[in-house]
């Protein structure tokens, strides 16, 4: 019997913690925003950070949903996994098909010069310089080079996609582009005609939309930048167990965390990612995988190759592997 099977098959999913973690976020965000931008609560500088806080928060675990979207793990059927994809894919720029193509070539290439979503730390003709220059660009400004990275692969003539996939895409730009212009054309001209003031327009409603991207950038790197092996549970950097603020992230952001073990099986549930990584430990304990207590103690081994090398895979010997059992 494979103990794999044996320790996952004990968990199941809570029902309650699921329906918490997907729709919490979303939820939150939406209902959060405006009492934000109302100051409820108070306009002191402490209260306004509280809220930006919460809020950056909540945008950046919409994300983790996305993700788990485009795996097909959020929901058992595909299709509601597809439609709730496509309205986060709106509600944050980043077509879903786009995202999910890129993804894929993320899990297939893993510290390749193919890994779409790492570039340019993937890419062996950009020079360290650029890397260098770009990987601050990267976190600072996520908001503009998320979606740029991920919409590489459609813009790219090599990138190998399909006519009907580049179809599917097409339509998604264009109906997030329709969406957000209608949107906003609608609040302009509902300000506009209640005579609002747009001196009062205050730049820390901002904060929330452009500090979460950095984070989402941030979790990147500490779970891929300089590592060189092409094996999963090798070339990414795991986080279990650790301080509460640590597996309350876990938690929240559906063990995204845990991402050896999800790169090994794209299409495990999040809550079966810590028991397989136990179990391929206890099959395997001279291999030594990549795993740390607190996103704190994984940052701080990432933080010398944003300068250092800010690069995924080995440079110098490119195609080569690293393969463990």
């Amino acid at each position: 019997m494979n103990p794999t099977q044996t320790i996952t098959s004990a968990h199941h999913e809570n029902r309650f913690i699921f329906a918490l973690r997907f729709m919490a976020f979303p939820v939150l965000t939406i209902v959060l925003y405006p009492l934000f931008i109302f100051r409820v609560g108070s306009d002191h500088f402490f209260i306004q950070g509280v809220w930006v806080i919460i809020l950056t928060g909540c945008l950046f675990c919409v994300g983790g949903s996305f993700h788990e979207a485009v795996h097909d793990t959020l929901f058992l059927n595909p299709a509601t996994n597809r439609t709730v994809g496509r309205a986060i894919g709106v509600f944050i720029g980043i077509p879903f098909t786009v995202y999910k193509e890129t993804h894929r070539q993320h899990h297939a290439c893993l510290n390749t010069p193919g890994d779409y979503e790492l570039w340019p730390y993937s890419d062996p003709a950009k020079s360290l310089t650029f890397r260098r220059m770009f990987v601050w660009l990267d976190l600072c400004l996520g908001i503009v080079t998320a979606p740029w990275i991920y919409g590489r692969i459609y813009f790219s003539r090599d990138s190998g996609l399909k006519p009907e996939v580049r179809h599917t895409i097409r339509r998604e730009y264009l109906s997030i582009g329709a969406v957000w212009l209608i949107l906003l054309s609608g609040l302009i001209l509902i300000l506009h005609r209640r005579g609002y003031d747009w001196q009062q327009f205050d730049p820390v409603w901002l904060l929330p939309l452009l500090l979460s991207p950095v984070l989402n950038t941030a979790r990147k790197f500490v779970e891929h930048l300089g590592l060189t092996s092409r094996e999963p549970l090798l070339g990414t950097r795991t986080v279990v167990g650790g301080n509460w603020v640590s597996r309350l992230s876990r938690v929240l952001n559906f063990d995204i965390a845990v991402h050896g073990p999800h790169h090994r099986d794209p299409k495990a549930r999040h809550f079966e990612l810590a028991p397989r990584l136990r179990a391929y430990q206890q099959q395997h304990p001279e291999v030594q995988v990549p795993v740390f207590q607190s996103y704190l103690s994984a940052f701080l081994h990432t933080l010398p190759y944003l300068w250092k090398n800010p690069a995924t895979g080995d440079h110098t010997a490119v195609g080569s592997s690293q393969n463990i059992a």
